[in-house]
This record gives C-alpha cells, sequence and structure tokens, in this order.
C-alpha cells in the first residue's frame, strides 16, 4: 500500500476545471465544428502547462451542443480534442480528462452548464470535494454551475466573457480576468 504525506495528498486534491470554447479556444457562434475551425487563444495553452507543472490536474467542462444539433458527431469531437491534446503537449501541457455535455438547450439533462452534473463528475473521478475549486469560463452558464457546487468562479473576458460582464448577474464573489493567461498567473501568486 502506497501512503501519501500530506503535501502529496494536498498536490493530488488540486483541480481546476476549464471552459473549453472561449476559454481555451477562440469560439464561434456557429460552433467550433471542425478541428480546422480549432484556434487556441493566445497564451491560454500555456497557462495550462504553468498549471500541470504547478501540480494542478486540469480538466475541461464543455457543453457541446452541436452533437445534439447534428452539425458534428463524436468522431469530430474527438478529433477537435486530439489537436486540443497534441498543441498542448507542443508547449509541456495537458488536460486530464474531458467532460462534455452533447444535449441542447431544451434537453432536461443535468449535465449540460449551468447545471452541476459536469462538474460533479469531475469531482467524483478525481476524488476530490468541489469546495473552492477554480472554475474558469466566459459565459454566465460556468460561473453558475461553480456557484451551484461550492466552486471559485472566475469569469475570462475572452469569447462571450465581455458579454457576460456587461450583461451582470453572475455570482457576486467571482473573480474577473482578462484571459486564462492572467487568471492562471493570478491563481499561482496567491498560492
Amino acid at each position: 500500500m502506497v501512503q501519501l504525506t500530506d503535501v502529496e495528498k494536498t498536490r493530488a486534491a488540486r483541480l481546476i476545471v476549464l471552459d473549453r470554447d472561449g476559454t481555451i479556444n477562440h469560439d464561434s457562434d456557429q460552433f467550433i465544428k471542425s478541428p480546422d475551425e480549432w484556434r487556441p487563444i493566445p497564451g491560454s495553452l500555456e497557462a495550462i502547462g504553468r498549471l500541470n507543472h504547478a501540480g494542478y490536474r486540469v480538466v475541461v467542462a464543455t457543453n457541446q451542443s452541436g452533437i445534439g444539433r447534428g452539425l458534428f458527431d463524436m468522431r469530430t469531437l474527438n478529433a477537435i480534442h486530439d489537436k486540443l491534446h497534441r498543441s498542448l503537449a507542443l508547449v509541456g501541457g495537458r488536460i486530464d480528462a474531458i467532460f462534455f455535455c452533447p444535449h441542447t438547450a431544451d434537453s432536461s439533462c443535468d449535465c449540460r452548464k449551468p447545471k452541476p452534473g459536469l462538474l460533479k463528475e469531475a469531482g467524483r473521478r478525481f476524488n476530490v470535494d468541489l469546495a473552492g475549486v477554480p472554475v474558469i469560463g466566459d459565459g454566465l452558464r460556468d460561473l453558475q454551475a461553480a456557484e451551484s457546487v461550492g466552486a471559485r468562479p472566475m469569469l475570462v473576458l475572452t469569447g462571450k466573457g465581455e458579454k457576460t460582464l456587461r450583461d451582470g448577474g453572475f455570482p457576486r464573489h467571482t473573480a474577473i480576468f482578462p484571459d486564462l493567461a492572467f487568471a492562471v498567473s493570478a491563481l499561482l501568486a496567491n498560492q
């Protein structure tokens, strides 16, 4: 049996949840429907690498209703995520898991953000209490999902972030950053 020191237990429990479109990569009102349409936001991949090197497990929680709408299939989604993984590997980063909801907005599923299903599944899979876990996204749904599980909502102003900021209505304790790179720098500086 392997026993972990208290420091190792703390490091093992460090989890961060990122939205995908608008947070890691450029978003599109027409959805990201192919690997060619997937383009990282400058600095986002390097920021994920910095999180990895600081001992964080980095997971993605993303609504992908384009599947439910018939705009792309699982094979295409896997190809997009393969491009994400390969791009990260080039800068020394990795995503430990991707949790996605394929359902449309009119679905009664529990996984489509702002519902908490994706975050709860991430917590179960990594055996982490979500209280205080940073959840970074560009949309109100990301922030609401974070709040519903006691996680720490962080808004980036990329993607739909500026609109989210203008529209308001997000949890009052939400931290706001220009982009993922700034959010990660602030998070790592405050450890």
